[in-house]
């Protein structure tokens, strides 16, 4: 282990201990201003998930319980801890012959509170097929095998949700274009890639999100974490993590695991939004709402709309109706947790008129983006 790791390993460790007298006062309450918000869709419950995430069971930094105290400080539904199989440099400081060992200690840590935690690993290989995350296995262990095909068969027979990780990374893809490969292809006929990561931590691959696209696989984004999340993405100034969020009817595991197989995700990465419109205009109208119409002053013909954002996004709107509007530009951004009006010059006085915006940073394929439609009734 680096000493710099060494040092931050320590750190961490002495951080999460309760001081004496603390201990049954605060059971971990992890109350938090930072909790990340998204609606709910119709039909749907909108779950937060980072599902990629390591600790020092394979090549991260902390304990896994810290990764639950981190989720549970985001609000975060769900978190899968994906040690790397084959890649454990800190072997020699903690050895650990069960590949579980890291989901058991986060299970224990969340076991009081409202955080799913779901068990997974990363097979670790060189391209093709990079590395790939198997999640809600039920043995880690037996998914070391010395070729990838059976890791990925072992893991299909346990029905796992496995999804390509960082396929622009740079250290196996040095022009940092995701290429969609023959034996990618196959695993995907033989229902043994499901998903891709388009957002891996600080990076976002249009090309990834194009395969997602061309064949049918799950749109994902993740931290892909080894330090601590406050400092990677810089939280404590307004950063976030990037997450899934995984559209589904109940908040369990398998209902969270039959929303990913069908596809029901979006990523929010840097302050934008990255998924099918099928699944992305539905939560951005739960985030958007109509609160108030009225004439702006007597004898004009200029209407205002008030628009409330309940997200956790800074919408950035373009407007694109046959109106335009009187103190804005058709380029605006509506803040979270916070509301605009608009004034709009409808020409005379309506009962009912619509308004259309692309928005600039909620993105539906390379290049494209999401519209909207709000029919506004005075």
């Amino acid at each position: 282990m680096h000493i710099q790791s060494l040092k931050l390993f320590i750190l961490v460790f002495f951080i999460s201990i309760p001081t004496i007298g603390q201990e049954e006062s605060s059971k971990h309450s992890h109350k938090s201003s930072r909790i990340i918000n998204f609606p709910d869709i119709p039909g749907y419950k909108t779950l937060k998930t980072d599902l990629h995430i390591h600790s020092v069971f394979s090549d991260g930094y902390v304990w896994p319980t810290i990764r639950v105290q981190e989720a549970l400080r985001d609000g975060l539904d769900a978190i899968s801890l994906t040690e790397h199989l084959e890649y454990q440099p800190h072997k020699e400081d903690i050895p650990h012959p069960d590949r579980n060992r890291s989901f058991k200690l986060a299970l224990s840590e969340a076991k009081n509170h409202n955080l799913l935690v779901i068990n997974g690993a990363e097979v670790t290989r060189s391209m093709p097929p990079g590395h790939v995350n198997a999640i809600f296995i039920t043995d880690a262990n037996v998914l070391l095998k010395e070729k990838a095909v059976d890791a990925f068969q072992e893991a299909k027979k346990q029905d796992a949700f496995m999804f390509w990780n960082h396929p622009n990374w740079i250290s196996q893809k040095p022009d940092g274009i995701a290429v969609i490969t023959d034996m990618h292809k196959q695993l995907i006929k033989e229902g043994k890639l499901n998903g891709i990561e388009v957002v891996n931590e600080h990076t976002f691959s249009e090309e990834a999100l194009q395969i997602a696209l061309d064949h049918n696989l799950t749109i994902m984004g993740t931290s892909d974490i080894h330090g601590l999340i406050d400092w990677e993405f810089n939280v404590p100034n307004g950063g976030h993590r990037p997450i899934t969020l995984v559209f589904a009817k109940e908040r369990t595991i398998p209902a969270l695991q039959e929303g990913l197989l069908n596809r029901r995700t979006v990523v929010w990465f840097d302050n934008s939004l990255i998924g099918s419109s099928e699944f992305l205009v539905p939560l951005i109208k739960e985030s958007l709402q109509v609160k108030k119409v009225a004439i702006l002053r007597e004898g004009t013909f200029i209407q205002t709309v008030e628009i409330e954002n309940t997200s956790d996004v800074d919408f950035i709107l373009q407007n694109t109706s046959d109106y335009t509007l009187h103190r804005n530009t058709n380029v605006f951004t509506v803040k979270a947790h916070t509301s605009i009006t608009l004034e709009v010059k409808t020409l005379k006085i309506k009962t009912e008129f619509d308004l259309k915006f692309k928005v600039l940073n909620a993105i539906i394929a390379p290049k494209k983006y999401a519209e909207i439609q709000f029919k506004i009734k005075a």
